[in-house]
């Protein structure tokens, strides 16, 4: 990801953060969910979107580029809930090597019909 530092003030929208956490069933499967890891403020912007089908219905795919200050316990499989729409993070990167922002790759999958 080779996006600039943002200014502080442009971190504008409130977001919250899930960890996707795996459990054992007991017919030995595995149950995923996703455990709150709090909230922050962060920038959110949509990058593009195409539609396409699943099964019998069709389907949206959006992609947007999320960007916080640095945290550690954010990654792939993890979800970002921004009102009410779960992007889910593709990939998250260290902006410049500093550990000051996060920069993250999500997508968000809507059936449309």
């Amino acid at each position: 990801m080779s996006e600039k530092v943002p200014p502080i003030g442009t971190l504008t929208d409130r977001v919250q953060l899930q960890r996707r956490e795996s459990l054992a069933e007991a017919e030995g499967g595995h149950e995923h969910l996703f455990v709150p890891l709090g909230n922050a403020w962060a920038r959110v912007r949509s990058l593009s979107g195409r539609q396409g089908s699943d099964a019998d219905g069709r389907t949206v795919a959006i992609s947007h580029a999320v960007v916080l200050r640095f945290r550690t316990d954010l990654g792939p499989g993890d979800c970002i809930l921004y009102r009410g729409r779960s992007l889910d993070v593709v990939s998250a990167a260290d902006i410049n090597g500093r550990r000051a922002y996060l920069a993250c790759a999500c997508s968000e999958r809507q059936v449309t019909g």
